[in-house]
């Protein structure tokens, strides 16, 4: 990517119309997909909102998602990023993805740590023994829920443990998830927005609670060593920024494995080849994880701040606009991705880019492949037969493709 060009053809390329991406469309929140191809068709930029761009194609996101000239900082009273006034919107400022490197930066290194590869693996047999429990009720009832009775309760119960909240505490997360998705997005209509500043006041609450109790009986675990930070002179770390971070890391721990989860399960009840081909090749699940994540992007885009001029295409992005990365529209971009709105559990390479990427890329990453890995092989080896057991309901969002409820009949 180069420099600006000269100011005149700039000016002559801006006067051109270009194509807009409402994310509150309700027929994009439906299914985007044929709207996002018309985008990637029309060109690598699109508008989206005013003095705003969203970007459409593959080569383009993977690139910008490590360009340092996009900042991670939100620009001050857009109404793209209006959130309720009270908690919500202190919180959605103070949140480590709205921050850049410099800022946070300890508090991104504990997170990090306690989301590592490593430990992420070291949860599996946590993992399989919540999994027998679902597994024992799916053979006995011959329903499952991919939503309430198995991603949702095994996303949410290890990432409660691995941040020190009883593993019980997504018994009462669930009702709240809709309220809770809609808190960490930009594109909030104001009917939503009390719903999402009341459930977000009950995580940041709970959260407080637990860190009351750590500071008398420390743990080990992340509440804990959060508060031995705070309490270091020079660290810089403020309890207020410590609740709202571990509030937000608790919802987007579960929330991308979730929805994966959901999206694969659905897809084997849909397409009864997907589990007949896991079945005679279990070394398939790794690449039917990422092929779930490429297909339906847990998190459809990603939105930056032009800090530099930056040119796409033959266009340029002037300093302090908002750029939205589409991720979902470059993980079906067909110059890179074969028959993009097909499902191939065995594709492979799969360069997708649906879980983001740079210094602040997703926190989960680790976790929601090792968690994938571990239902998808639980499913295939369990169950001969996974057909629809009623309509699958989406849970309406800008930014998460989500189920609220994907019934299944299993066998």
């Amino acid at each position: 990517m180069s420099t600006a060009p000269d100011h005149a053809t700039a000016g002559r390329r801006r006067s051109s119309p270009r194509p807009g991406f409402d994310p509150l469309d309700p027929e994009i929140m439906r299914d985007p997909y044929p709207t996002y191809e018309r985008l990637r068709a029309a060109g690598p930029l699109c508008r989206v909102g005013p003095a705003s761009w969203g970007v459409t194609r593959h080569a383009d996101v993977a690139a910008l998602l490590r360009d340092p000239r996009l900042s991670n900082s939100l620009p001050e009273n857009d109404p793209q990023f209006a959130t309720q006034d009270g908690v919500a919107s202190t919180v959605f400022d103070r949140i480590i993805p709205t921050q850049d490197p410099d800022g946070h930066g300890l508090l991104h290194e504990l997170m990090v740590r306690a989301f590592s590869p490593g430990v992420a693996r070291a949860t599996r047999p946590y993992i399989d023994g919540l999994l027998d429990a679902v597994m024992e009720r799916a053979r006995a009832s011959g329903r499952l829920d991919a939503v309430a009775d198995l991603a949702f309760p095994v996303a949410a119960s290890v990432v409660c443990k691995l941040i020190g909240m009883p593993p019980e505490t997504h018994r009462d997360i669930w009702p709240r998830v809709p309220g809770l998705s809609k808190a960490f997005t930009p594109f909030l209509p104001e009917a939503d927005r009390s719903g999402a500043d009341a459930a977000l006041v009950w995580l940041r609450s709970t959260v407080a609670d637990l860190l009351e109790q750590r500071r008398a009986q420390p743990e080990s675990d992340l509440l804990s060593s959060m508060l031995a930070e705070v309490a270091k002179d020079g660290s810089g770390l403020t309890v207020e920024a410590v609740i709202d971070n571990l509030a937000f890391l608790c919802f987007t721990g579960f929330e991308t494995t979730m929805n994966m989860v959901a999206t694969g399960c659905a897809a084997l009840a849909r397409e009864p080849e997907h589990l007949a081909r896991l079945r005679a090749d279990p070394q398939l699940v790794p690449t039917a994880v990422e092929e779930f994540i490429r297909f339906d992007a847990p998190i459809q885009y990603t939105a930056r701040l032009a800090s530099e001029p930056i040119q796409v295409g033959e266009r340029t992005i002037r300093p302090g606009r908002p750029v939205f990365l589409l991720l979902g529209c470059a993980n079906h971009d067909e110059a890179v991705f074969a028959e993009p709105d097909r499902i191939d559990i065995g594709r492979s390479p799969n360069p997708h880019v649906g879980f983001g990427g740079g210094v602040r890329g997703c926190f989960g990453v680790a976790l929601a492949r090792v968690e994938g890995a571990a239902v998808f092989s639980r499913l295939a080896a369990e169950f001969t037969d996974i057909q629809p057991a009623g309509e699958f309901e989406r849970l309406p969002s800008a930014l998460f493709r989500t189920y609220r409820s994907v019934p299944m009949a299993v066998r």
